[in-house]
């Protein structure tokens, strides 16, 4: 599974989203490559990816991607992540 986190620049709250992220495909025992990226690159990066996460502002900014756009509305929120990445990696 391929998941992009996006954030306005790529460098700060997508890094943050991105570590979270990993930290909730490894409780969840699932495999998966997560890539951080800025909101122009992750056009580019959705391209082979399963599922974008990214805020509400962002999503719409992002358009229409071939994967999944998730929206995370607070990336700290252990919780919050591993409810929304669960419903999509337990389908």
């Amino acid at each position: 599974m391929k998941i992009v986190a996006v954030c306005g620049m790529g460098i700060g709250t997508s890094v943050l989203l991105k570590m979270n992220t990993e930290k909730v495909l490894d409780q969840l025992g699932v495999d998966g490559q997560v890539e951080a990226a800025d909101i122009s690159a992750a056009r580019g990066s959705a391209s082979d990816a399963n599922l974008v996460l990214t805020s509400a502002e962002l999503a719409e900014e992002l358009g229409p991607v071939d994967a999944e756009v998730v929206v995370i509305d607070n990336f700290f929120d252990m919780e919050e992540i591993t409810a929304k990445l669960k419903a999509h990696v337990e389908g």
